[in-house]
């Protein structure tokens, strides 16, 4: 199709213009674009000074970029590393340290600044929209590094296979290949930094877990009343719960603990950068197939993660604690490229997950933990 539906129903949000015209242009400014030649150096002969790095999209890509940019930033110490992001998920690069300054793409004096800087080096972590290959592809930077999925690939000058079947941390760390060779990361390991004081602390005499209600899709949500039964469930074994969310959920979240006392609601009460706080004090996080579930993982916390229309392949952590309940059917999975189409099935690969199964879960990731 040369325009798809989008699932998103928010027709007055940046991202959905942003795909819209990407849709309807992104594919012939690329062939415009791609009649000027690169030049394709065979090496980086000095240490850059100056890299950009395009990440549009969600929280979940955002968070599983960090592993590269602590990389890059660990071999190349003095490269001031500036960032092209969107608003959604802006909130994740603002907790690292040592990123010296972040563009955003709903800002048009941010876009001219991105356009006129000298950097050395420019890579676009963008997995298929065009728009973000063809900005990258107007900056002066003399290396511009991408995926190579659809014609964009004629916009660089070092191209970067990308598959469904790689875990999403791996192929944002391929995109460094070229300037720094074959690279390794233990994925067991945290990687989302923390502060020294928080401002949320948890009773830690008592044992808490997280439950995320949310989803970016319609067609990613657990049933709200499934929630609910854990979270009586959990309240009868004596765990505490904290749920975590944005202001969309606090209304899920206000009907699962209703009437349960001694739980706390932070949905839509934290920044990205808190919320990390408190899973960094929880047992487990239970969760849909998201941003935040990746931020669980980022500050070491297992999760019960709930898949259906996502590639479990390419999102589903692999830290070695968490468990991945996923019925596999055959229409499942259907996303592709932050793209979902409408369910016939009313989201069926979600509401086949029943209670006992994640019940099942939680107990062996708390068998676990609790032995550790």
């Amino acid at each position: 199709m040369f325009f798809k539906k989008f699932s998103s129903p928010n027709k007055l949000s940046l991202t959905y213009w942003l795909k819209t015209i990407d849709n309807l242009l992104g594919s012939q400014l690329t062939k415009i674009c791609s009649h000027s030649s690169l030049e394709k150096s065979s090496q980086i002969h000095k240490p850059p000074k100056n890299i950009l790095i395009i990440r549009p999209g969600g929280i979940g890509d955002a968070i599983l970029l960090l592993p590269a940019l602590s990389l890059f930033k660990k071999h190349f110490p003095s490269c001031k590393i500036f960032i092209l992001a969107e608003k959604r998920n802006v909130g994740i690069f603002e907790s690292i340290p040592y990123i010296k300054e972040i563009f955003l793409y709903h800002k048009i004096k941010d876009l001219y600044k991105t356009l006129k800087y000298p950097y050395d080096i420019v890579i676009d972590t963008e997995q298929w929209h065009y728009l973000s290959a063809i900005l990258a592809f107007f900056t002066k930077a003399p290396i511009k590094i991408g995926f190579a999925t659809n014609k964009r690939a004629k916009l660089f000058n070092y191209t970067i296979p990308y598959s469904h079947d790689d875990y999403e941390i791996f192929s944002f760390l391929k995109l460094l290949e070229p300037i720094m060779g074959k690279i390794n990361w233990d994925v067991t390991k945290a990687f989302f930094p923390l502060p020294s004081k928080f401002r949320f602390k948890l009773d830690n005499k008592k044992s808490w877990i997280a439950i995320f209600p949310g989803a970016s899709i319609s067609e990613r949500k657990w049933p709200k009343e499934r929630f609910r039964e854990i979270a009586l469930w959990l309240h009868k074994n004596g765990i505490k719960i904290v749920i975590v969310g944005g202001k969309q959920d606090i209304k899920t979240a206000d009907y699962i603990i209703d009437g349960i006392s001694g739980h706390l609601n932070m949905a839509g009460k934290t920044s990205l950068k808190e919320t990390a706080q408190i899973l960094s004090q929880v047992k487990l996080l239970l969760t849909t197939d998201s941003g935040i579930m990746h931020l669980s993982i980022a500050v070491g916390t297992p999760v019960v993660a709930l898949f259906g229309p996502g590639i479990e392949k390419k999102w589903a952590p692999r830290d070695g604690k968490s468990i991945i309940i996923n019925k596999h059917l055959p229409c499942s999975p259907c996303t592709k490229f932050g793209y979902t189409p409408p369910c016939p099935y009313n989201a069926r690969c979600m509401r086949e997950i029943n209670v006992d199964e994640v019940k099942g879960a939680i107990n062996a990731i708390l068998d676990k933990v609790n032995t550790s």
